[in-house]
């Protein structure tokens, strides 16, 4: 197995659903389902780690309240170097909807206080020579995003393959943010976006075209991975195209899918596992996590 660092956006997320319609200001409706647990990209990504019995690091960083120290503890020794802000903990509430759907508001919090210097504290590049970095949810966290290239400096110093998740941009696929996606993404060996973020980056309107334009932004041997949702996933790469498809399954919360996906695909391919069965595995690992309450990122089937 080859050595992960996952690094990125930890907070908390308050999810409660459904609800349909939304409601009107001034009003209070009951839904069934509530849940706090560790979220954010990296978080995410980590947790369905953790649960596949997948060896990591995780390097983030968190607020100086009960919250913080809240996701300090669920990661235990994991936690130990990372950086405590003075700001409070970011705060996600997502609301669910019966179509699967879900409304987030998100409070700045801690997050755009987290730099590079933080996470290069973080973690011993020695230690993960040759392994794979997942860089999740730039966009959560200015002052990294303005400081990637070092962390790509490091990644490189060690020969660590990166994985580049960058999450939705809350102002959008605008020019700026498309242009720093792909100068991320020059930089990177794996790419693991979603449909409309990959054809949003391309400019491609056919979900196909847009994932083999990717390998274009990519360096050579780079692998472009769209993740589908009920469909499955894809990925390109100089071997063609691949597809797999995803279960049939009842949604409960697909609140994080992609992020659990991402720790599933990563932790297969660690492992040795081909193209194709990476893929499976990622899909299995979302699947089961978006359809399963309290949730569940691992079957025994399914643990490395």
């Amino acid at each position: 197995m080859k050595p992960i660092a996952v690094i990125g956006n930890v907070n908390v997320d308050l999810i409660l659903g459904p609800a349909a319609p939304w409601p009107q200001p001034g009003t209070e409706i009951i839904v069934d389902h509530d849940e706090l647990r560790v979220g954010g990209c990296a978080g995410n990504s980590a947790l369905a780690l953790k649960a596949l019995g997948v060896p990591f690091a995780l390097a983030a960083s968190i607020g100086s309240d009960r919250f913080g120290a809240w996701l300090a503890e669920e990661f235990g020794d994991q936690s130990r170097r990372w950086r405590v802000h003075e700001e409070n903990t970011t705060i996600s509430v997502g609301i669910t909807h019966p179509d699967g759907e879900r409304t987030f508001f998100t409070t700045l919090g801690h997050l755009p206080h987290y730099g590079a210097a933080d996470v290069l504290a973080a973690l011993d590049g020695e230690a993960h020579r040759a392994g794979y970095a997942l860089f999740a949810g730039p966009f959560l966290m200015p002052k990294l995003a303005g400081e990637y290239d070092q962390l790509y400096d490091w990644a490189d110093r060690f020969g660590i393959r990166v994985a580049l998740d960058t999450g939705w941009p809350p102002a959008g696929w605008t020019p700026e943010v498309i242009a720093s996606a792909k100068g991320w993404l020059a930089r990177s060996s794996i790419a693991l976006f979603n449909e409309v973020e990959t054809t949003s980056i391309t400019g491609r309107s056919d979900v196909r075209d847009a994932a083999r334009a990717m390998l274009d932004l990519m360096p050579d041997g780079a692998i472009a991975v769209v993740k589908r949702g009920p469909h499955g996933a894809m990925a390109a790469s100089s071997a063609g195209l691949i597809e797999v498809a995803a279960p049939k399954i009842t949604v409960i919360d697909t609140i994080g899918a992609g992020d659990v996906f991402n720790a599933g695909f990563l932790a297969a391919l660690a492992a040795g596992k081909s193209l194709e069965e990476s893929l499976a595995a990622g899909t299995a690992a979302a699947s089961l996590a978006v359809s399963t309450y309290p949730r569940r990122y691992a079957s025994p089937e399914n643990r490395q």
